[in-house]
C-alpha cells in the first residue's frame, strides 16, 4: 500500500458503490481530482446515461460528471483490484449489496462505508454490517465517513465538511488525502461509532429543529445544558464530541434546518 505522500491518482483505483445522488456526486469529485473511478449504479439506465451523456439524470441532474468517471451495473467487476471502496447505497440494502463484493476483494483493500443509517432488524451501525457481512475485512483498512453534507452542494463544489473515522490513523489519513480538496474539507477520528451515530441520528434532529423554529423557540434542540447529560450514542461508547460537533447532530440540525 502506497504511504500518505506517494498516492498517485493514476495507479491508485478507487470504486464507488451506489449511484444515487451522494455516491454520484462522491465519484465524481475524486474523478475531477484525477482518480480513475469506477462507479456501480443499480439502475441500468443510470450506467446509460453516464456512458452517453456523461451525466446522472436520475439523481444529479444538470451536473457534468468528469471524463475520469466510469460507470457499471456488475459489482463485482467493479470492486475487484481496487484499492479504496466507497459503499455508498441505503442503509436498507446495504447487506444485501455487500454480501455480493464477498470473496471479490483485494487483501489489501480500504473500505470507506458513507451511507447514513441503522439496520432496522438488528440496530447494527453500516460498519457492523459490513464486518458482519465481510469478514475478509480488517478492521483498521474499515472506515467511516460522515457530516453534514449535501451531494448537490458538493458536486457545486460548495464548502463541506465531513470526518472519516478509522482504528488505524494512518488509513484515516491516508483516507482524508485521498478527499480532500480546496471547498471539501476532511477531519478525522478513531471514533467510528460516534461518526456514524451522529450521522444516523441527525436528520430526527433537524426535523425538531424546524419544529422548534415553527414555534418561535429557535432552531437547535441542543446547548451546552446537554453537556450534564448522556449524550445520544454515550452507551455505544463513542465520544460526545463526535455527537455534537461538525461531524454529528448538533452541526447536522443546524444545516439541514437553514
Amino acid at each position: 500500500m502506497e504511504t500518505k505522500s506517494e498516492i498517485d491518482p493514476k495507479k491508485f483505483k478507487i470504486a464507488v458503490v451506489g449511484a444515487g445522488s451522494w455516491g454520484t456526486a462522491i465519484a465524481d469529485m475524486l474523478a475531477c481530482k484525477g482518480y480513475q473511478v469506477e462507479l456501480w449504479a443499480f439502475e441500468k439506465e443510470v450506467k446509460s446515461q453516464i456512458e452517453e451523456f456523461h451525466k446522472n439524470k436520475l439523481f444529479l441532474p444538470d451536473h457534468s460528471l468528469s471524463p475520469n468517471l466510469s460507470s457499471s451495473n456488475d459489482l463485482t467487476g467493479v470492486v475487484s483490484d481496487k484499492n479504496l471502496i466507497v459503499i455508498v447505497v441505503p442503509s436498507h440494502v446495504m447487506r444485501d449489496v455487500i454480501q455480493k463484493m464477498a470473496g471479490h476483494l483485494s487483501t489489501d483493500t480500504i473500505i470507506a462505508s458513507a451511507s447514513k443509517g441503522i439496520e432496522q432488524k438488528t440496530h447494527l451501525t453500516m460498519s457492523g454490517v459490513i464486518k458482519e457481512t465481510l469478514p475478509e475485512v480488517k478492521e483498521d483498512r474499515l472506515t467511516v465517513i460522515s457530516g453534514p453534507s449535501f451531494a448537490k452542494e458538493v458536486a457545486q463544489k460548495m464548502p463541506t465538511s465531513v470526518t472519516v473515522a478509522c482504528k488505524n490513523p494512518a488509513i484515516a489519513s491516508l483516507v482524508q488525502l485521498v478527499f480532500a480538496t480546496s471547498y471539501f474539507r476532511v477531519y478525522t477520528s478513531d471514533d467510528i461509532i460516534g461518526v456514524e451515530l451522529g450521522g444516523s441520528v441527525k436528520n430526527g434532529v433537524a426535523i425538531a429543529a424546524g419544529m422548534l423554529d415553527g414555534l418561535g423557540l429557535g432552531g437547535c434542540p441542543y446547548d451546552k445544558r446537554n453537556d450534564r447529560n448522556s449524550p445520544p450514542g454515550a452507551s455505544s461508547g463513542c465520544q460526545s464530541k463526535n455527537i455534537y460537533r461538525t461531524r454529528g447532530v448538533w452541526r447536522s440540525g443546524i444545516n439541514l434546518h437553514g
